[in-house]
């Protein structure tokens, strides 16, 4: 579980949590309705939507935030984007994967993050990720841990266009968040231990590793090939291609795959869209 007072002492100094707080807070004023409106977000919300998707969609119903999404990590490594609320969300986890570097990574390693103001210049922890998020119109960013088993697995990041910070029941509402985003991991591994019972071929768990960017591992593999290099860097390079295009490495690793791309040649050009000009 979440420590809630160790993360409003790595927070802002002067949060406070109450039903009265509203400068910053959340859009319902109490704590026990934010509680019950996040769970049952989860519980009853959109059927179309995955559980995850809706607890990010209803923390920017819920909180001061504009984009919500839940990253999985594996030994200091993104793995994927196990939910979010937009698109956004996902290309901003995208780039922490890209980069290696972002919130989410320092949340899972450290504790809570909190980055009122990412367009001021002060923000030095991760520049390559600052540059693209700000690029994008991101003002502050917010990660939260996702313990399981008492160890971090991921992170739920938030996003806010203005800057400022986290306070009063939005705080609270992100720990509680953080704190339910592990709910639909448990059902995974609940679900692949009743299937292995029955013995079903097919268990819940194999979601999870669907979430891993094979794309780009496929792409790394090519890329060693095609350069004689070690998967370090061939991983390295796909990489520093993706940001100096202004992509992710997503988009790269596809036009590889696709072979609309070889990072043979340095005067390899690509369009936004990750494909020859």
């Amino acid at each position: 579980m979440v420590d809630v007072n160790h993360a409003l002492r790595s927070g802002p100094p002067a949060a406070v949590v109450d039903r009265d707080f509203h400068s910053g807070g959340a859009a319902t004023d109490s704590v026990a309705e934010l509680r019950a409106s996040l769970g049952g977000a989860m519980d009853s919300g959109d059927p179309t939507m995955s559980m995850a998707d809706r607890l990010c969609r209803a923390c920017v119903d819920l909180l001061d935030v504009d984009g919500a999404a839940v990253s999985l990590m594996l030994d200091g490594s993104s793995q994927g984007t196990f939910g979010s609320s937009d698109g956004l969300s996902r290309q901003l986890d995208e780039f922490q994967f890209t980069f290696g570097e972002g919130p989410c990574m320092d949340a899972v390693r450290e504790g809570p993050v909190f980055a009122a103001n990412i367009a001021d210049g002060a923000e030095i922890r991760w520049p390559a990720f600052v540059g693209s998020a700000v690029g994008l119109g991101v003002g502050a960013v917010f990660a939260l841990p996702i313990s399981l088993a008492n160890s971090n697995v991921g992170a739920l990041d938030l996003y806010r266009h203005a800057p400022g910070p986290l306070l009063g029941n939005s705080l609270l509402g992100g720990l509680m968040a953080a704190d339910l985003a592990a709910l639909p991991l448990l059902d995974m591994i609940s679900a692949e231990a009743e299937l292995a019972t029955l013995g079903e071929d097919e268990p819940a768990w194999k979601q999870l590793a669907s979430l891993a960017r094979v794309e780009v591992y496929q792409a790394t593999g090519m890329v060693m090939v095609q350069l004689g290099v070690g998967p370090a860097e061939a991983l390295a390079r796909l990489r520093a291609h993706a940001f100096a295009q202004g992509l992710t490495a997503s988009q790269v690793a596809w036009s590889i795959v696709e072979r609309e791309l070889s990072l043979e040649s340095d005067t390899e050009r690509t369009d936004p869209g990750g494909r020859h000009s």
